[in-house]
């Protein structure tokens, strides 16, 4: 459809399953609303829904699809916490800051599953995650880490498995031990998100696909440009994560894109017995570029793995994700590859994600770092909060450190690149 901006990726496996939902128009001409969000993905969708379902005006402007950035194109996986783990948190927050930020996190998956029963989302839903260990040396922290969780934070659902145990699991022995959380899973993330978006178009947001915000205008009334029209607004929400250049110039020193890719098999029988992760749950490991992985209702393995810093997508995802996956499965040379795309994250320097009142009328939400799919949907519900009648939400996440990428807008890229080049050594040793 013409003016709908570009399309979901048409090797996604993603989109070959999607479920179908109508092109919303784009903005044509001035209007005007309570609340305008930037952005439509997870944090923006959930705001929008949060806020029309309080009888808020809003107005949400997508660049091109809903879901079609890292909501549409990501893991699907579920996990249970913050981006840092809780030992990280409790060293550089304290452990009250620490276990807030859990509570928050135990909110997030609650909200997804509420979410899907309460619009009757089909996105595949399925618990379980393994988090595991890919040098000995990590068992013994991981296994403690295990025990700390049920101690000192009360959560039960995780345990910790043995190598031989895991192996069987997984279908391959190239891991050391791991932990399984079957309070975690894993679910079609752009099936979820265009779910989110039909729920807040049928609680009365406005949604106008294919319409980019080019800029950010205004001190009393903010109004949001565009190439064929413009929103004035008492609020704003941004919430486009890493696509957000230009608009505001301070948050993107502190929030930077970054591209990951996946591929899925051809059927194998992934998922059940007899056949890899068996028993459906999804994995990830320790490296600090991390692989990860999952069965699709359909039998695939959809696997992750490798990582760029530009907005150039390599030439041959396929063989680009296809060596990272032998790495695990090396017997699978033979299986054919069916989909392969990539998709723009965003993350933080230190991994928190970046949430917080910029200024009168001025919310964001980004920065989630792979853990968009459980807290994102938490983002923008917190934002609709602090708009509507509960600025305290905020709180939590308004005043976690979140310093600028070394380097500026033009050489934090480069920066980062070198220092994750050596985190991927480091995790070769």
């Amino acid at each position: 459809m013409a003016g709908q901006g570009a399309p979901y990726p048409a090797d996604s496996w993603y989109t070959a399953t999607a479920h179908t939902l109508d092109p919303f128009p784009p903005l044509d001409g001035d209007i005007r609303a309570d609340v305008a969000v930037v952005g439509g993905g997870f944090t923006g969708l959930s705001a929008a829904l949060h806020l029309a379902e309080r009888g808020v005006d809003v107005v949400l402007l997508e660049a091109n699809r809903v879901g079609w950035g890292a909501s549409g194109r990501n893991g699907g996986q579920v996990h249970s916490g913050q981006r840092r783990d809780v030992e990280w948190l409790e060293a550089h927050l304290g452990v009250t800051r620490a276990k807030e930020l859990w509570s928050l996190a135990e909110e997030s998956k609650q909200l997804l599953r509420d979410l899907v029963e309460r619009h009757g989302i089909d996105c595949d839903l399925r618990h379980g995650i393994f988090s595991v260990a890919h040098k000995p040396r990590y068992v013994a922290d991981e296994k403690k880490y295990v025990e700390k969780l049920r101690r000192d934070y009360g959560y039960q659902e995780i345990e910790w498995i043995e190598r031989d145990a895991l192996a069987d699991a997984l279908g391959t022995d190239v891991y050391f031990g791991g932990m399984r959380d079957g309070g975690a899973g894993h679910l079609h993330p752009l099936n979820y998100a265009l779910g989110i978006a039909r729920a807040a178009a049928a609680a009365g947001a406005r949604i106008h696909e294919g319409t980019e915000v080019t800029a950010l205008e205004g001190s009393d009334t903010r109004v949001l440009v565009t190439p064929r029209g413009r929103v004035s607004a008492d609020t704003v929400i941004l919430a486009g994560n890493g696509y957000l250049d230009g608009i505001e110039p301070d948050t993107e020193t502190r929030v930077m894109p970054m591209n990951n890719y996946i591929l899925t098999t051809e059927p194998i029988g992934a998922g059940v017995a007899g056949g890899i992760l068996k028993g459906g749950e999804a994995a990830s490991d320790s490296r600090f570029v991390i692989y990860y992985w999952r069965p699709t209702p359909d039998g695939r393995l959809l696997f992750g793995g490798g990582e760029t810093y530009s907005r150039k997508l390599p030439s041959d995802v396929r063989a680009f994700v296809r060596r990272h996956m032998l790495n695990i499965y090396p017997d699978l040379g033979d299986v054919r590859i069916d989909h392969a795309w990539g998709g723009t994250l965003a993350v933080t320097v230190n991994r928190l994600p970046y949430i917080r009142k910029l200024r009168t009328g001025v919310y964001v939400g980004a920065g989630f770092s792979g853990q968009g799919v459980t807290i994102a949907p938490l983002a923008g519900k917190v934002l609709a909060d602090a708009i509507t009648n509960a600025p305290a939400r905020l709180d939590a996440f308004a005043d976690l450190p979140c310093p600028p990428f070394p380097g500026g807008k033009w050489l934090r890229a480069p920066t980062l690149a070198a220092a994750m080049t050596w985190f991927a050594l480091r995790d070769r040793l």
